[in-house]
C-alpha cells in the first residue's frame, strides 16, 4: 500500500513566507501522524512520537492541532472551498454552485491524496474519539458554511433555516464518508456526493422498488 502522505492543495494563491511555513509544518504533523498509524495502530501512537517523526516539539503539535484527531481530521481546503463558492456567479443556482464546490473537494482529495481520504474514513468508522471529535468538529464548519449560505441566499447567517441547511449539508457530507467506509470503499465517491445532494435539494421519494 502507498504510504499515506499528505500535500498542500495546488490550487492555493501565493503566499507568504510564514504561512508557507506554517503549512509545511502542518503537512509534516499530518504525514508522520499517518504513517504512524499505519505502523501501529491509531491507539498506540502518541503526540510525543508524532513530534519526534516530524521533528517538532509535542507543543508545536498541540499548537497546530488541539487533539490527536484533529490531525486526522483537518486539512487545508475549508477555507480554499467555501472562497470559491462565495465566489461563484451570483446568477448560478445555489444547488448549482454547491454540487461544483462539493465535487471539486472531494478530487482535490482523490487526486492529491487518495490514500489519505480513505484512512481518514475509516479512522471516523474505526475510532469513537475520531468519530466524537468530527462531530464537535462539524458545527465550527456549520458555522462558516452558513456565512455562504447567507451571503448568497439574502437570509441572516443566525436564521434557522440557514443554520439547519448548512448542518444539513456539512452532516450529509460525513455520511457519505462513513457510509464510503463502511462498505470497503466500493462505491464512486463522486457517485455517491450526487446521491446525497439529490436528497438535500429533493428530499427523500419512497422506495418503490
Amino acid at each position: 500500500m502507498t504510504p499515506a502522505r499528505t500535500s498542500p492543495p495546488t490550487d492555493l494563491p501565493q503566499l507568504g513566507l510564514r504561512e508557507r511555513k506554517k503549512i509545511k509544518t502542518r503537512t509534516a504533523i499530518r504525514d508522520a501522524t499517518y504513517a504512524l498509524i499505519e505502523e501501529q495502530g491509531y491507539d498506540a501512537t502518541t503526540i510525543e512520537q508524532i513530534a519526534e517523526r516530524a521533528e517538532v516539539s509535542p507543543s508545536t503539535v498541540f499548537r497546530y492541532f488541539p487533539t490527536k484527531e484533529d490531525i486526522v481530521l483537518t486539512d487545508e481546503y475549508d477555507a480554499m472551498l467555501l472562497d470559491e463558492l462565495r465566489s461563484r456567479p451570483a446568477d448560478e443556482p445555489w444547488p448549482d454552485s454547491l454540487r461544483y464546490v462539493t465535487r471539486r473537494a472531494i478530487g482535490l482529495a482523490r487526486a492529491e491524496e487518495p490514500e489519505v481520504t480513505r484512512l481518514r474514513a475509516h479512522l471516523m468508522v474505526q475510532v469513537p474519539a475520531v468519530r466524537a471529535r468530527m462531530m464537535e468538529s462539524m458545527s465550527v464548519t456549520g458555522r462558516l458554511l452558513a456565512s455562504a449560505v447567507a451571503a448568497r441566499t439574502g437570509r441572516p447567517q443566525d436564521s434557522l433555516e440557514v443554520r439547519v441547511y448548512a448542518m444539513s449539508l456539512i452532516g450529509g457530507l460525513a455520511e457519505i464518508s462513513l457510509y464510503w467506509a463502511e462498505n470497503d470503499f466500493r462505491d464512486d465517491l463522486t457517485e455517491l456526493l450526487d446521491r446525497a445532494l439529490d436528497v438535500i435539494e429533493h428530499g427523500l421519494s419512497p422506495d418503490v422498488s
